[in-house]
This record gives structure tokens, sequence and C-alpha cells, in this order.
């Protein structure tokens, strides 16, 4: 498996733009760009990230954004609400430019799913794919702790009642604190899972850098070959996970070695 980094890794230390080169000086070739703040998703300072990823040869394989401030709001049922909350079609926009293959999606804030609007959920989110697939972007819903998709419940209904195509980011961080079990988040997301975000755990700690917890990468790995995974793999970690940025280099040896088993496309 081909490995990257998450420009999240950085932050707040470095800036979005500084953090493409870097990724490079590191040795990743790729990875996902993380837009920090509504600033980073118009079109001036978009060039400025342009500019830094032909520079450095540098491949963006997905995009996140400053998912809290607007994505929860794109399922508000105040109309006017939701339609201001429409710069997600700035990020698509965004991930286009770059050329990336995904975005990284939150979405909602978890509730009971048994007191969903369904129907409502349902037409938001294929209005959301349709503007994704229009930008030539796969919306990656991320399983995360403190959205609805903490709840594999509400995954496996987007699967099956989506419109069009939903594609899911796996992280396994986000698993651990949802306490949900990744084999169980893995096989519902199925062939559908397109970004693997990359890090360790143990009793003490919800996220540390690969190698430095106690996940069974070779179990991982094996659990996503059941679903023909051949995608990349992103190290995604706190800045407070290391201390140098020479172990993120440390990190990706190990993470590549783990998960040999899984060829990339």
């Amino acid at each position: 498996m081909d490995i990257g980094l998450s420009s999240a890794c950085f932050y707040p230390n470095l800036h979005t733009e500084d953090s493409i080169k870097k990724m490079k000086e590191l040795g990743f070739n790729f990875g996902e760009i993380f837009l920090n703040t509504p600033s980073e998703y118009e079109k001036e300072y978009l060039k400025v990230l342009v500019e830094q990823k032909e520079l450095y040869d540098f491949n963006v394989n997905s995009i996140h954004a400053f998912a809290g401030s607007f994505e929860p709001y794109l399922f508000d049922k105040y109309d006017r609400r939701k339609h201001d909350m429409l710069q997600f079609k700035n990020v698509c926009g965004a991930a286009k430019l770059l050329g990336a293959n995904s975005y990284t999606f939150h979405g909602m804030r978890y509730t009971d799913f048994n007191e969903l609007d369904l129907k409502f959920v349902i037409e938001t989110y294929n209005e959301l794919l349709s503007i994704a697939t229009e930008s030539g972007i796969k919306l990656a819903q991320e399983n995360v702790s403190w959205c609805m998709s903490a709840d594999t419940r509400f995954l496996k209904f987007l699967s099956e009642e989506c419109k069009y195509p939903i594609y899911f980011t796996l992280d396994l961080k986000q698993a651990y604190k949802a306490n949900v079990s990744i084999e169980k988040y893995i096989k519902v997301m199925g062939g559908n899972i397109v970004n693997l975000h990359i890090n360790d755990r143990d009793e003490d700690h919800v996220c540390l850098l690969p190698g430095k917890g106690s996940l069974d990468y070779e179990d991982i790995s094996s659990e996503l070959k059941k679903v023909n995974y051949s995608g990349k793999g992103t190290i995604e970690v706190y800045s407070n996970n290391y201390l140098d940025y020479e172990e993120l280099k440390g990190a990706k040896e190990l993470i590549s070695e783990r998960f040999n088993n899984i060829s990339v496309e």
C-alpha cells in the first residue's frame, strides 16, 4: 500500500500551503489537504496551493474541510441557513482544482437514529452527492465519533438509499472513540471505502503515531483485503502525537510494511 500524510498532522504549527513542501521533504508523494478555515476555500488562495502542489510534484489524494463550521448545518431544516452553508460547493471546487479523488465528509451531528427524518436526510445527501459528482469528486463519508456516521445503521442506510453512490473514509482512531470495532465499519462500508486514515491508540490514548500503540495492523489489513480495498493509506495524527518530523518518516516505513498485502490500483 502507498502511504501518504495528512496536512492535519501539522495543525496549528504550519500553514496549509507550507505543509506541502514539508510532506515532500519527509518523503511523502501524496496526501490529504485539510483546509483549516473558509478563506482557504477561496480561488485566490487555492491558486497558491496548486502552485505548491506542482512545484513539489505532490499529489492531493483527498481534501478535508473545516467541517464543524458548516457541514452539520447542511442538514438544517431552516432553508435559508441550509442554503448559506452551501460553501460545500466551494470545497468540491477546491477538490477539483487540486486534482483530488475524494472529499472527506463529516456531515450530521450525532442524534438517535430512530429520531431522524430519513426522507429529509436522503434528499439532502442526494443533493450533496449530485454536487460532488458534477465536480468529479467522490463524497467520502468518514466515520466520526460525534457525528451520525459513528452509527453503522446510518452508514448502511446511506449505502442502501442514496440515489448516487456514496463512498467512505475509514478512520481508525474515530472507531476507537466511538467504541465500535474497526472490523464492523469495514463490513458496512465494504467496497466503497476510498480513503483510509491510519493512526494508533492504546488504553490511555485515543490517538498515537502508528507503531506507538496496540492496533493490530496485519488484522486490519486482512479485513480490508476481504472487501477488495486497493486504495492508499494516509497517516493522520495530531501534532502533539510526535516530537519531531523524523518520526513521521518512521511511521510511514512501518505502515508500508504492515499493509504490504494490499496492492494499489
